[in-house]
Formats: C-alpha cells, structure tokens, sequence
C-alpha cells in the first residue's frame, strides 16, 4: 500500500474504528465529489447534482470542504440571496462550509447533518487534502469529474505514449482502490466510484475514442463506472452570480437549444449516478 493509503490507515485506525465511524456516518447516503486536480467542473457538478435532488423533494446537505474557494458555498450563497431579493421559493439544500482542523469536529459535523438528510453531497478541495480523502473514504458514492483529456486521465492512470494503453494505476486510483478493499472489510459496503466525463466536446472523436478506450480498460481493473457528464458551455458561469441552476427553468428566462440540450445532460447525469430514489422521483 502506498503511503497516502497508509496515512489514512492511521488516521482510522485500522478497519474496526473504520466500521465504528462509518455506523455513526450512514444515516443519510454520502456523495463525494473529489479530484486532486482542479478546474474539472467538481462544484458546478456538485451544486447542479445537490439542487437535482433537492428538486426531487430530497432532503439535502452540502459540505463545503475548501475553506478557502469555497465555490459550492458561494454558489448556494448566491442562490439564498437570489430568492430573498426575488421574493421566490426554490429548491435549497442545507449548506456549510467546514472551517476547523480536527478530523473529530469533521465527524461531528457529519453526524448532525447526516441525521436529518437523505443526502450528503461533499465537494472537496482541487488538491491533496487529508478531509477530502477522509470523506471519500466514506462515500456511498463517490464522483470523480474529469476533463475528457489524458492530462486529466493522468490522475487514475498512465498509458503508453505510442498505442495509448493503460501502463499502470496512478496513485489517486491506487488511493480509492485500497479504501474501497478497506472499507469492504470494516462494514461491507462497496462505494460506487464513478468518473464523470465532463467537456466530451473540446476533443475530436479519434482522440475521444482513445480516451474512452482507456477508461473502459482501467475501469475493469479498478472498478469504477463511467458517465457523460456536463459539456462546457457559457450558461453554467453566467448562473453562478445568481446560484440559479439548470433545474430553474422558470427564472431563466427564455431557453435556447442548447440550454435544453444542458438540461437533458443533467438528466442523463443524474440518472447515471444511480442514487436512491428518495421523495418525488421526477426531474422536471
């Protein structure tokens, strides 16, 4: 085992503090949105994922745990601010941010939210981060966005430079892999790792291919599934002043074609995610 994986050992202390921790943690179903690498489209992903389920008639919090960007925060803020000053009532997951340096003050924070929600969504730091692997340890699911290129693929995964094969596990997918053994053990349950490919459009369909080669050859030897995720577009950084996302189509104003088109690849997204159905199951 590596050293990251061993690190996280350690601060668990082992598989039977791991069972004892995760039967305080499971009272609602964690998603973890979590990538080393920044700039993949993880809090976009996150809040328009968060605000789909809450659409739903879910009962959601979110855990900001980059206490210094904190996009998902912010977003949410906006989108408080945007119902108070427009008199109007939308979907709204409980938001925080997570500000202390104690694993313990963590799991409190977890606990109380998780107590009174059926939904856990994480969103975690574009770095390293011990909370980031903690939570994502414990995920029920957990989502890795990444930009559909092979810079980005380099975070699960290495290839050959001539025929693009998988040459060997990065160390992140060495990470997930070993918590997934490990979290197996402790309480049985198998985390639902799944990578959303984000941006599928920046690339031509060659080079498309290949990456989609090489995530079916990966993902069969460290288990995770694959999903489209959101195409870059204009739309998602014009929201985030407002906090309105795709789900509000009755405060977006007029909905051109490929607002649309984003909407239905949010559905297909959470669809793709394969979540609990939990209150009104249909994404208007």
């Amino acid at each position: 085992m590596r050293e990251g994986a061993t690190t996280i050992q350690g601060k668990c202390r082992g598989v039977q503090y791991l069972g004892q921790i995760w039967g305080i943690m499971a009272k609602a179903h964690h998603i973890v949105f979590a990538n080393e690498k920044g700039g993949t489209g993880k809090s976009t992903t996150a809040v328009h994922v968060a605000i789909a389920l809450a659409s739903r008639g879910a009962r959601v919090a979110c855990i900001d745990l980059d206490s210094r960007q904190r996009t998902l925060y912010r977003y949410l803020e906006n989108r408080r601010d945007t119902m108070t000053r427009r008199k109007i009532t939308l979907p709204m997951p409980v938001f925080e941010v997570f500000e202390h340096d104690s694993q313990a003050t963590l799991e409190r924070q977890v606990e109380r939210l998780g107590a009174e929600n059926d939904f856990l969504v994480f969103d975690t730091p574009g770095r390293d981060d011990p909370y980031a692997r903690f939570v994502a340890t414990r995920a029920n699911t957990l989502v890795t966005p990444i930009n559909d290129s092979f810079v980005d693929f380099d975070l699960i995964g290495q290839v050959d430079a001539e025929n693009f094969k998988v040459r060997k596990l990065s160390f992140y997918a060495e990470l997930i892999w070993d918590a997934r053994k490990e979290r197996a053990k402790a309480d049985g349950v198998t985390i639902d790792w799944v990578v959303v490919r984000n941006r599928l459009h920046n690339m031509e369909a060659h080079n498309q291919q290949r990456m989609t080669d090489a995530l079916n050859e990966l993902s069969k030897r460290v288990g995770f599934r694959s999903v489209p995720g959101l195409n870059e577009r204009v739309i998602y950084r014009e929201l985030f002043p407002s906090g309105l996302t795709l789900i509000d189509k009755g405060h977006l104003g007029q909905l051109a074609t490929a607002h649309i088109v984003a909407r239905q690849e949010l559905r297909e997204l959470v669809t793709g995610l394969a979540l609990p159905e939990v209150g009104q199951l249909a994404l208007a």
